[in-house]
């Protein structure tokens, strides 16, 4: 137990440290390179962190195991929403660019929807993951045009003393600070994880519990630390870029290879189909109007993603568990919680743009 206990304070540490390192490169990468930090969070940092939820979905399809590689990706971009951009807002107030609120958010909900609706006869085969993985090699050409079109206004914009900095090292420094980063980052993840798991069963905690909740966090850590560092580090754009394009990169480019290496492509469980597909769509609508109250996210609006999470999690446990208290707690959270969280969310976002008119009315 000591040497386990050890090996999560390991993981721990390089978890932190992965983190750092990828964040500090991508920053570097994109001053040096004049294009935006959004930019550069929303597809190296992005596609980099999504590593753990590729390898083990595509191994989960090979291998026939079709609930792992689909729960995989729509546990993961829950994670991602409710719990990484939650606990990043809770230590930083999280600005919100408007490339965000126009493009990759609805970019991420477009996608949601898109999953949902090819699952909807309980089957994603390989024309539908070759549908979804055309979708990720657009939407990066798509990133890479947008930075090199906004890569002349930024250079305008540079501090000169940054220049000097950025020449003063070598260039071929910043990758590797990324992918030593990405590198450490998985390590980290994987030791975090196995630790978690042997720690949990020694204390008697079931398998299934442990799989739904240790396990399907487990391949988000590398997403979860560098958030939460970028943000302590200022680099904002990074944090939230990091998620949106966590998500899109999921249900896109890993969820469309798991669909095309599958033998028989991915089944969709009867389960997944009436509660977690539409959670992950809900959750992916949820961001809009909390993105576009105060072009920010709030500590309290993190509360609230990370309390729907913790509310979220329950949920799954007391079903695994067959708890005698599932249906009122679900009742509770449908009729009760849910429609008050919406209608705070719409006076916000009507408050808003009412607010927005008059300012540009000069009112």
């Amino acid at each position: 137990m000591l040497l386990t206990i050890l090996t999560l304070a390991v993981g721990l540490v390089l978890l932190t440290a992965g983190a750092e390192s990828l964040v500090r490169g991508a920053s570097n990468i994109a001053a040096r390179l004049g294009i935006p930090s959004l930019i550069v969070g929303l597809t190296i940092v992005a596609f980099g962190t999504s590593a753990p939820e590729m390898a083990v979905s595509v191994a989960a399809a090979w291998s026939d195991q079709a609930d792992i590689a689909l729960g995989n990706v729509v546990g993961s971009n829950i994670f991602n929403v409710l719990f990484i951009l939650g606990l990043s807002a809770l230590v930083v107030p999280l600005a919100i660019g408007s490339q965000l609120i126009r493009v990759d958010v609805p970019l991420m909900i477009g996608a949601s929807i898109l999953v949902l609706l090819l699952a909807l006869d309980g089957h994603i085969g390989r024309l539908d993951g070759a549908i979804l993985f055309s979708g990720i090699i657009l939407y990066t050409g798509f990133q890479i045009r947008q930075g090199l079109r906004e890569r002349t206004s930024l250079a305008d914009r540079v501090n000169p003393g940054d220049d000097r900095s950025l020449s003063s090292t070598h260039w071929w420094i910043d990758p590797l600070w990324v992918l030593g980063g990405l590198v450490i980052l998985v390590i980290g993840s994987r030791l975090l994880v196995t630790s978690a798991v042997s720690i949990a069963q020694a204390l008697g905690v079931s398998e299934l519990v442990i799989g739904l909740t240790i396990v399907a966090a487990g391949t988000s850590l590398p997403e979860l630390a560098t958030s939460v560092v970028a943000s302590i580090r200022g680099e904002r754009d990074i944090a939230v870029g990091n998620v949106v394009g966590s998500n899109v990169f999921n249900l896109l480019a890993v969820l469309g290879l798991a669909s095309l290496v599958s033998p028989s492509g991915i089944a969709v469980a009867e389960q997944a189909l009436r509660f977690d597909l539409p959670v992950m769509v809900a959750v992916a609508i949820a961001c809009l109007p909390i993105f576009v109250t105060g072009r920010e996210i709030a500590r309290w609006e993190g509360g609230l993603f990370f309390a729907y999470y913790l509310a979220y999690t329950a949920y799954v446990v007391m079903a695994a568990m067959h708890h005698a208290a599932l249906d009122v707690y679900g009742a509770a959270m449908l009729w009760f919680v849910l429609p008050l969280t919406g209608v705070t969310l719409a006076v916000l976002f009507a408050r808003d743009h009412v607010s927005s008119r008059r300012k540009a009315n000069g009112g």
